[in-house]
């Protein structure tokens, strides 16, 4: 994956706050998708995080789908969980957690439904989060994504590759590294499927100026400050110009879709290496018989 500065993220995405909403109509779309599959869920949980909130409308709907469970919408950048109080109903309010990804402050088996939309692109590292996601979810609870992949803006990103060697566009992991991720973490029955969703617009700037909107800027370490000056974005955006399809721009996201069930506590996890690491909960040794040295 990138090499995402995880700071400058929750910088883009505090800051985009009161924007987010109004440009956030491709992030809708595929919520929407995600929040249909839930009837895959095996049973009604008592407990769901939404992680990577945002303004919280997936919370908002995931309260609404089950109003006695406990929702609570996580999210690393703290003017979005105060911005989501608008999508907050009075009878079916969620709960609005600050937190990474990477140390969720959750207590271990505590979540039945682990539900986010596309925030996990924005990781710097996917296997410590497949880690976390396993320690707070109980056995046979279900986890259910969506991420960018890697051909998500790859016409602005050929359009600035012409013009500097700088990163502009971030570089997201591909289907076959998120689905071996979920597998070597010891997720059960991973499903792993690809989408490509094409939007157009008027010109580069209106596309440069919706990512802004969304806080979706890049935010890769090595990046040049801005967008390297006018006379690079005019040419990003003259090259941009030879794409142009029936008066449009188009601008690719490819959506990766997954879904798993955790695994029981003695499932072993394999390392990057290939051995594997078994963990067992100490309640089920109990009544064992341990040898001792005499």
């Amino acid at each position: 994956m990138s090499a995402i500065d995880f700071a400058a993220v929750r910088r883009h995405f505090g800051r985009a706050a009161i924007t987010y909403e109004a440009a956030a109509v491709l992030q809708r779309k595929v919520e929407q998708r995600l929040l249909e599959s839930l009837d895959i869920a095996r049973r009604e949980p008592a407990v769901v995080l939404d992680l990577g909130a945002g303004t919280g409308r997936a919370s908002a709907a995931l309260k609404k789908r089950w109003p006695k469970a406990q929702v609570i919408a996580l999210d690393a950048a703290l003017p979005m969980l105060v911005a989501a109080r608008r999508n907050q109903a009075w009878l079916r309010r969620f709960q609005r957690v600050a937190g990474d990804a990477r140390a969720l402050p959750l207590r271990e088996a505590s979540v039945d439904l682990l539900f986010s939309n596309l925030c996990l692109q924005w990781c710097p590292d996917l296997p410590p989060v497949l880690d976390e996601f396993r320690r707070i979810l109980r056995p046979g609870a279900l986890l259910l994504f969506s991420t960018f992949g890697p051909d998500t803006l790859r016409e602005l990103r050929a359009c600035f590759a012409s013009v500097d060697a700088s990163p502009h566009v971030a570089r997201f992991a591909d289907l076959p590294v998120i689905g071996d991720a979920l597998l070597a973490a010891g997720f059960r029955d991973p499903v792993v499927d690809i989408d490509t969703i094409t939007t157009t617009y008027d010109d580069a700037r209106q596309l440069m100026r919706e990512l802004k909107a969304l806080g979706a800027t890049n935010a890769e370490h090595g990046r040049a400050p801005g967008l390297g000056g006018r006379g690079r974005m005019d040419a990003a955006c003259a090259a941009y110009e030879a794409m142009r399809i029936n008066g449009r721009l188009p601008a690719t996201w490819e959506i990766i879709t997954a879904m798993a069930f955790a695994p029981e506590p003695g499932q072993p996890r394999r390392e990057r290496g290939g051995a594997q690491i078994a963990s067992f909960d100490v309640e089920r040794l109990r009544g064992s018989r341990v040898q001792r040295e005499p």
